[in-house]
């Protein structure tokens, strides 16, 4: 006859030996590490180390990742500097070279060491079909315990946004943690989203059509909340980009005395320099739009808006011939490049072909020529974080149609009359609408709202981000 207390027991006696095992494991891991520690030649320098397994993508996170550095190497002499990276394919003078190439950044190459870490693959969206937000946090665990058994830091500091590793370096590690949040893991939005049955990237057709997968969704995404706010917390001083990733943290986190809203740092200076190469009498109107090849830049909505515009301008196929949209942007792998591929094709499927340019990893001197010879800036990203590139093309004097949420809407991009320094736009009609109204408009009042964006951006910086990002992260290094 089974004996259910028996069963009970067994169960309790192997739960307590795995439990005390673990417990063994981690407090001989963490001994380990401290030991590590005390073996330094020189105790007196500070080891600072950033983790950003994605160093050399040559996006906005990696601007924030190379000027965080050069500030710290500025202002801290006796510190020595260390990058996490996954880039296990790239020599660090090939590293530094394109941060150059792709920022106009000079750094102190003898001042940097790299740290190349070979489970990147544990934290790639890639890996997890399903669950892609638990596996992608699981993963960085992995990725974090290869990171401190290959270097113990005095600092930590994350710019890419896994929360998760926080808890291994603050106990295992001993670390002061610092984090420099782009935007939060989830967020009540994607709630949302998920609540009102809605298809996006992030929530696939067969979910938001089926009830019960919605049910379970939901439930999944308030206990991953739950976790992601504890491990937010180990942080000692957070970092954020803008006001919609400040409210979303705040609330996620609670962590409001220790949050300091940092603008990302923006090439404004040089950018507000450039001369337009266009004018009135130009053949060509160029519609631009700048940025990653991710699924989240919602490059479709572009060609639709574009679509809809040739719908919008049926009466002036002279106008319609004159437009050009360029999209310019970076493609981290071959996941991206298939993006683009399937973006090539949706043009022609929109008879959109002639129209239609796209430009990959261009250098950062083609990138300017772009800028100088563009009229109109094109972003459709809803609930960007922030939005450098939005920045970027109102400092280089196009007039922006960015979405109507997040960073763009909250920080950046002021519509009211007399202010107004960009249009706002939500769908596809609502974008082409905003275009055609800037087609249509005198040249005294475009050239009013290019004064008034150029004029806005200087809060957006890199000195100005410098100044921030060493206020909060004086605490840590102090």
């Amino acid at each position: 006859m089974f004996c259910w207390c028996s069963f009970v027991y067994v169960l309790f006696f192997l739960g307590s030996f795995l439990a005390i095992g673990l417990l063994t494991v981690c407090l001989l891991l963490r001994q380990l590490i401290k030991f590590q520690r005390r073996k330094r030649t020189d105790p007196s320098v500070k080891h600072v180390a950033f983790f950003h397994p994605y160093c050399n993508a040559g996006g906005g996170g990696e601007r924030v990742l190379w000027c965080a550095i050069r500030a710290l190497l500025t202002r801290y002499e006796n510190i020595k500097l260390f990058v996490y990276t996954g880039d296990t394919d790239a020599k660090p003078a090939d590293i530094l070279a394109k941060a150059e190439r792709s920022f106009n950044l000079k750094l102190a190459a003898d001042r940097i060491t790299f740290v190349y870490l070979s489970k990147r693959c544990w934290v790639e969206a890639s890996k997890y079909p399903h669950f892609t937000l638990l596996g992608q946090s699981l993963g960085s665990i992995v990725l974090a315990f290869e990171a401190l058994l290959k270097l113990q830091p005095d600092v930590f500091i994350d710019t890419m946004g896994y929360a998760f590793t926080y808890p291994v370096f603050s106990y295992f590690g001993g670390c002061k943690i610092g984090c420099y949040t782009h935007y939060p893991t989830i967020s009540t939005d994607m709630l949302r989203r998920v609540q009102s049955q809605t298809q996006s990237f992030n929530n696939r057709g067969y979910v938001a059509k089926n009830p019960f997968a919605t049910w379970l969704k939901i439930v999944y995404y308030r206990l991953f909340s739950r976790i992601y706010g504890w491990v937010g917390r180990c942080a000692d001083t957070v970092m954020v980009n803008s006001s919609w990733t400040e409210n979303h943290i705040i609330s996620l986190w609670d962590v409001p005395y220790k949050t300091h809203r940092v603008y990302p740092p923006c090439e404004v200076s040089q950018l507000k320099r450039l001369e337009s190469l266009t004018d009135e009498r130009d053949e060509q109107i160029i519609i631009l739009s700048v940025g990653q090849y991710r699924p989240e830049k919602d490059h479709p909505l572009q060609l639709q808006a574009m679509y809809e515009l040739r719908t919008l301008l049926n009466n002036d196929e002279a106008l319609w011939n004159r437009l050009k949209l360029l999209i310019v942007g970076s493609c981290r792998d071959e996941e991206d490049r298939v993006r683009v591929k399937n973006m090539q094709d949706l043009a022609k499927h929109l008879s959109l072909e002639n129209a239609v340019e796209f430009r990959v990893n261009v250098p950062y001197r083609e990138l300017l020529e772009c800028y100088q010879r563009a009229t109109i800036g094109l972003h459709c990203m809803w609930n960007e974080h922030f939005g450098i590139s939005v920045v970027d093309c109102m400092a280089a004097g196009l007039i922006m149609v960015a979405n109507r949420s997040g960073g763009p809407l909250m920080d950046i991009v002021e519509t009211s009359e007399g202010s107004q320094n960009g249009y706002l736009a939500f769908d596809a009609y609502d974008y082409a609408r905003c275009i055609a109204n800037i087609l249509y408009n005198t040249p005294e009042y475009n050239a009013r709202i290019r004064e008034a964006a150029r004029a806005s951006v200087e809060r957006f910086s890199e000195k100005e981000f410098e100044n921030g990002f060493l206020r909060a992260i004086s605490p840590i290094m102090d």
